[in-house]
């Protein structure tokens, strides 16, 4: 998962486990977030778009796409604040409502 904000990383973390699934990060920045992405071993990455001062999470997104990682954007700008090749993937709004989190664990 790529979350800025440690208390919302928590939250998102309760509610993977709620579902027996195993977070793996957080990573706060692109440089850590492309490092998990190098190093694999996740079915799927929860991005979250807007990583403070201008800073988006895109250049994870390109680099999962290129490795065939599912991922889904996690944002409070609903699908319009994605990168508009970008818009395909799924986009949880926050805060994550759980019956949609179980919806896209199960596609």
């Amino acid at each position: 998962m790529v979350e800025d904000e440690s208390l919302v990383a928590m939250v998102i973390e309760d509610m993977l486990a709620e579902f027996d699934c195993e977070m793996v990060g957080p990573a706060a920045n692109v440089a850590d977030a492309l490092a998990l992405a190098e190093r694999g071993g996740f079915d799927l990455a929860l991005l979250d778009v807007n990583l403070g001062d201008g800073v988006t999470a895109f250049p994870v997104a390109d680099r999962l796409r290129t490795l065939g990682v599912p991922f889904a954007f996690v944002t409070g700008y609903g699908a319009d604040g994605v990168r508009p090749d970008l818009q395909g993937a799924p986009v949880l709004t926050k805060p994550i409502e759980m019956a949609v989190l179980a919806k896209l664990l199960a596609d």
